[in-house]
């Protein structure tokens, strides 16, 4: 590491530390040349989970967004807020493993473990979740995906 007083690159490692998180280790430092003392930090640099949109692009997996379709779908249906926090983690979770391998999951796959979990949950966050996310245009698509949970209900 080099020194942050007179740039030599020779240096030893006092004490090594674990910061509380667990996420950084703290090292103390000491420029083998001149003498002085500094500290550096350590952490992972890990690759962020990204989603592909339906048009290619790529961006990072926003927790705070799945949460907030989650709650629009949910609005004043009777589930908790600790429900909601809880279908989020649930969601999160497959869509990382389901992505692991590339570390990056499609948006319409997200879409598809967010209704399996809203099924299980409330129809009617369901319905109005898919409504949305396939982009119902007419009553007749509506009226058929309402049929569609009502034929899945009777199999079950």
């Amino acid at each position: 590491m080099r020194c942050p007083y007179c740039g030599k690159l020779d240096d030893k490692v006092l004490e090594s530390r674990a910061m509380v998180n667990g996420e950084s280790i703290r090292r103390r430092r000491e420029c083998l040349s001149c003498g002085y003392r500094f500290t550096s930090y350590e952490r992972i640099d890990e690759k962020p989970f990204m989603v592909i949109k339906r048009d290619g692009r790529r961006q990072p997996f926003d927790r705070k967004k799945l949460e907030k379709g989650i709650e629009r779908a949910l609005e004043k249906r009777p589930v908790s807020t600790s429900m909601v926090e809880q279908i989020s983690n649930d969601i999160e979770d497959m869509a990382v493993e389901q992505g692991k391998e590339s570390r990056e999951i499609a948006t319409s796959a997200l879409g598809e473990l967010v209704l399996e979990k809203l099924y299980e949950i409330d129809k009617v966050s369901y319905i109005r979740f898919a409504s949305v996310y396939r982009h119902f245009e007419t009553l007749d698509e509506f009226i058929k995906e309402v049929k569609e949970i009502e034929k899945r209900g009777k199999n079950e």
